[in-house]
């Protein structure tokens, strides 16, 4: 029988040669560790960054686009604004010209009814831009 001795070749490691494995397979896994968390924390820290700069864009988006609504809002209540001052005056033209006509006429009644029915068109149309103005505000 062979007597153990250094010079004997086992195919099992001796208790000190598995602890000296142990610690460097230790730092392997804890540098592992180490770089899964760096990699999940910069992640995260790069999703953040990318969130705040859709954010920033969308509310540059948002504002020009409301510059443009409100320059066209504004842009076409001002036109509507135009169109009734001058169906005012169309009015006030035609009340006058009608008023005049009722003065001057003495047994022609068509030339005031033609004025009245136009006086009423008028209106209508002036009516109807008002309400479109309303709608608008």
């Amino acid at each position: 029988m062979p007597a153990l001795g250094p010079e004997y070749n086992s195919p099992y490691k001796t208790r000190e040669e598995v602890h000296q494995k142990g610690p460097s397979t230790k730092w392997f896994w804890v540098f592992w560790i180490v770089l899964i968390g760096l990699g999940t924390t910069a992640a995260y820290l790069y999703s953040n960054q990318l969130k705040e700069q859709v954010v920033i864009q969308l509310q540059e988006d948002t504002r020009k686009e409301m510059a443009s609504f409100k320059a066209e809002y504004d842009q076409k209540f001002n036109e509507l604004v135009q169109e009734i001052d001058e169906m005012q005056s169309k009015v006030q033209s035609f009340n006058e010209l009608l008023t005049f006509t009722k003065d001057q006429a003495s047994g022609k009644t068509d030339n005031s009814n033609k004025l009245y029915s136009q006086l009423n068109e008028v209106e209508k149309q002036l009516k109807a831009l008002e309400r479109k103005m309303e709608l608008l505000k």
